[in-house]
């Protein structure tokens, strides 16, 4: 048994992991602006404050922090929010932890497959590709150095790009399941997708396995927006409409954040299964119908 602090534990992902560690008996901390319960403690990035109770024994961190992509238009202030949320919340972590000379046994961060660039192309992207030059692109390269101090600190530090996270409620899926599904702009941009269970237990493979490094938490199942976008009609019974929403419709409504609907590329998850990692749910179909 472990003791795991979590960050971004009242998330989507957070509260699944949480309770997938503690029936594996666990004991985790969550650190939240506004603890409420007894394993919650409080932490403050802008004051630089983090409640040293929750770091006391503890073995790992998993950093989960960071504000939503996708929840409002990028402005010049919402794109900040969206950096400092992941990197200044890693920062502040590393600096507690070596403040405190707290050993860990590993830190591990969320990142995303943004990483590699938000575009279309034929190029299947490894974990050793250079990264992309747009704003999620450095997003990511920012968040990955942040963790990545604390593998230079000589902590096993295990990094996680993820793409869309299935979920029976909320989430991405939720968004997605309306009562007439049809292709976001022409369709032919791939979706990088991944069940909430195998994500939680890739987090908890780096805990019980001693599994390091930087892994794309990827299904191993290619999927373009319209081949989603049938699988998803078919399986919930709803109508499928093979006319797309209009790219500019998409843009006027969301403006430079509709990229991440319109554009997308195959991200391969070979690394993750030749380190022992086999998938739940490495075809859509199961995991659709299994958080139906």
């Amino acid at each position: 048994m472990s003791k795991i602090l979590i960050t971004g534990g009242t998330g989507l992902v957070g509260k699944k992991l949480t309770e997938m560690l503690v029936q594996r008996k666990h004991e985790v901390a969550i650190l939240s602006r506004n603890p409420k319960n007894k394993n919650e403690f409080k932490w403050d990035i802008s004051s630089n404050y983090i409640d040293e109770n929750a770091l006391k024994n503890t073995d790992y961190i998993i950093h989960l922090a960071g504000a939503s992509i996708a929840d409002k238009r990028w402005t010049k202030n919402r794109k900040q929010l969206i950096i400092d949320s992941r990197v200044e919340s890693a920062n502040l972590l590393f600096r507690k932890v070596r403040d405190l000379k707290i050993h860990l046994k590993g830190f591990i961060s969320a990142s995303a497959i943004g990483f590699y660039g938000t575009y279309t192309s034929s190029k299947i992207f490894i974990e050793t590709d250079n990264s992309g030059n747009d704003f999620l692109a450095k997003v990511c390269k920012k968040w990955e150095a942040a963790a990545l101090q604390f593998k230079n600190d000589n902590t096993p530090t295990t990094i996680l790009r993820t793409g869309i996270v299935l979920t029976k409620k909320g989430g991405a899926l939720a968004k997605m399941n309306t009562p007439i599904i049809t292709p976001l702009g022409n369709g032919k941009q791939y979706i990088s997708w991944i069940h909430i269970e195998d994500l939680c237990l890739m987090y908890i493979k780096a805990i019980e396995d001693n599994f390091h490094g930087i892994y794309n938490a990827i299904a191993p199942d290619y999927q373009t927006n319209s081949s989603f976008s049938k699988l998803l009609a078919k399986n919930n019974n709803k109508t499928y409409l093979r006319i797309g929403v209009p790219s500019i419709l998409l843009k006027i409504m969301f403006g430079k954040m509709s990229i991440i609907l319109l554009k997308g590329s195959r991200i391969s998850a070979k690394k993750i299964e030749k380190n022992n990692y086999s998938f739940r749910f490495s075809k859509l179909q199961k995991a659709l119908s299994n958080l139906k």
